[in-house]
């Protein structure tokens, strides 16, 4: 197990590695993320009712906030989560979950929600909720973001937001913070190494 945590470490060359059973410690530094997200459970709406953190106890959760006019960087992060997906076996895959929290309420509906994140994987799932509740879930992780007013475009305003991906064991301990732009075999050479760790 040390072996593999060195050859893991290895390859999150700009991964931020939070141990089990110790403080959030950023070793990179990762803007837009708090140097100590505590992580935590939340519990916020899906089209079909609540959604707890809690309840995905026993698997290996991505949790990811942004929003679905967000023009590239929600997409990609997506798209790159969807592929580290694609790499896990049938069985590894029963033991994971991606959550897409959406920091803009307003225009996200559960429908538009549902499709979004249905295009980039089935196994996604959109979240979002009222505003003091979003805020309260992404404080617990680090993750921020702000509305911008957009003059003369049809969309009225944009939200630049922080682009990390989470990665929370089946604890419920957040256990790794990717940056934008990790590759996805980093991604699913996590997932393994936690589900490893079980």
């Amino acid at each position: 197990m040390i072996r593999n945590a060195v050859l893991l470490i290895g390859l999150l060359l700009w991964a931020v590695l939070l141990p089990a059973g110790e403080p959030a410690v950023v070793v990179t530094e990762t803007p837009g993320i708090s140097e100590t997200p505590p992580g935590g459970d939340f519990t916020l709406q899906t089209s079909k009712g609540p959604f707890r953190l809690k309840d995905y106890r026993g698997k290996v959760v991505l949790l990811y906030f942004g929003y679905t006019k967000c023009p590239d960087i929600c997409p990609t992060s997506l798209s790159r989560m969807a592929q580290a997906f694609n790499e896990l076996n049938e069985e590894e895959l029963k033991k994971v979950a991606a959550v897409f929290v959406s920091v803009d309420p307003k225009r996200d509906t559960f429908e538009l929600l549902d499709d979004y994140v249905d295009y980039f994987h089935p196994g996604f799932l959109g979240v979002t909720g009222k505003p003091e509740e979003i805020a309260k879930a992404a404080k617990l992780y680090g993750a921020r973001y702000s509305e911008v007013e957009l003059e003369g475009s049809a969309f009225g305003y944009a939200i630049n937001h922080s682009a990390a991906t989470y990665l929370i064991a089946p604890d419920g301990e957040l256990r790794f913070i990717f940056p934008h732009g990790t590759s996805p075999e980093v991604i699913s050479e996590a997932i393994r190494y936690v589900l490893e760790d079980e």
